[in-house]
């Protein structure tokens, strides 16, 4: 018989294998989440072994930290952990009210794939499992399409032991956002390089063919605007152009498609931006959705009279910023 989940906690601090602010992190997630699960229709005794996988996951992570490459493909040998993530969150999706819109753009992206093109989505990004949502929204109608997409990723997912285990489980890019560059000065050259090596390997992975990149320009998560309503973020010009260059330049035919994901609920973020880690989590049982929107020929989707560079690539933003709100209204 397995020991209940609170117990193993007490004792995982007790014997300083988890400090005293992390084990309380989890106390909550794993009552929001026992809530939660339950009002969904399942049973936390059911779930408890998981859970327990988890604790044993961090603190594996806080003994022997895993060091995440620019380019982390997926563990799944000789622990699974696309499995564990896919697992752990299930039980919070009530799936018999979630939609999955625009499929038929799904169906262009997998034929693109196929043939050898890339595929980069501009997305909003609303929770930190963002990647488990989506593989649960496509796994009975585009199953590899889910599995074998790569996210742009930032440093909080590959460094708060909490996150880690679901990180390493999917295919990450590993970037430091223009935000925690500028707050750290003493490490701003080490990882403006580390960015650099990131889209190195990214050109390189572009230029073999039959990738799809998850970008979210905006940076970071959606949050409550001034009237409480959640507000698709504004994308950053500078990362679609980026985008943009590396997909022309590549060998490989790019294509680009907007993506809108309503997940907010799921896992909240913080309602302000937290520079440091170790963030509380909250878990709800609610519906998640997405929407795949038509093909972007981010060349001419502006009007080429636009002043100057600046402008074009700040226009260019806001139409595929607002591509991605307009569907995100739909959901």
């Amino acid at each position: 018989m397995h020991k209940n989940h609170f117990a193993l906690l007490t004792e995982a601090q007790n014997n300083h294998q988890i400090p005293a602010d992390l084990a309380s992190i989890m106390r909550d997630f794993y009552l929001s989440y026992k809530e939660a699960v339950e009002e969904n229709g399942y049973h936390i005794k059911d779930l408890e072994p998981l859970l327990n996988t988890f604790l044993q996951l961090v603190i594996k992570q806080l003994a022997h930290p895993f060091v995440f490459e620019p380019f982390h493909e997926k563990i799944l040998t000789p622990f699974n952990y696309f499995k564990f993530g896919i697992d752990l969150m299930r039980p919070l999706i009530v799936f018999e009210k979630s939609k999955t819109l625009g499929l038929k753009y799904a169906d262009q992206i997998c034929e693109a794939l196929e043939r050898g093109e890339n595929v980069i989505l501009f997305a909003n990004h609303q929770t930190e499992p963002d990647p488990q949502a989506i593989s649960l929204l496509l796994e009975k109608t585009h199953p590899s399409l889910a599995q074998n997409m790569i996210f742009v990723a930032g440093h909080r997912v590959i460094s708060d032991p909490l996150a880690v285990p679901f990180s390493q489980g999917i295919n990450l890019l590993c970037v430091f956002s223009k935000r925690y560059i500028a707050t750290d000065p003493l490490h701003k050259e080490e990882r403006l390089l580390h960015n650099k090596r990131t889209m190195n390997i990214m050109k390189q992975l572009l230029n073999v063919g039959g990738k799809c990149i998850y970008v979210a320009p905006s940076g970071g998560r959606d949050r409550p605007g001034s009237k409480g309503k959640i507000e698709v973020a504004p994308f950053d010009p500078q990362s679609i152009e980026i985008f943009r260059l590396i997909g022309k330049n590549c060998q490989q035919l790019t294509r680009f498609y907007p993506l809108a994901l309503a997940t907010y609920q799921f896992l909240p973020p913080p309602n302000s931006v937290e520079k440091k880690l170790g963030e509380r989590r909250h878990a709800h049982s609610t519906p998640v959705h997405l929407a795949f929107g038509k093909e972007i020929d981010i060349d001419t989707c502006v009007p080429v009279s636009a002043a100057d560079k600046n402008e074009r690539r700040k226009q260019t933003a806001q139409f595929i910023w607002k591509l991605v709100a307009e569907a995100y209204a739909q959901l």
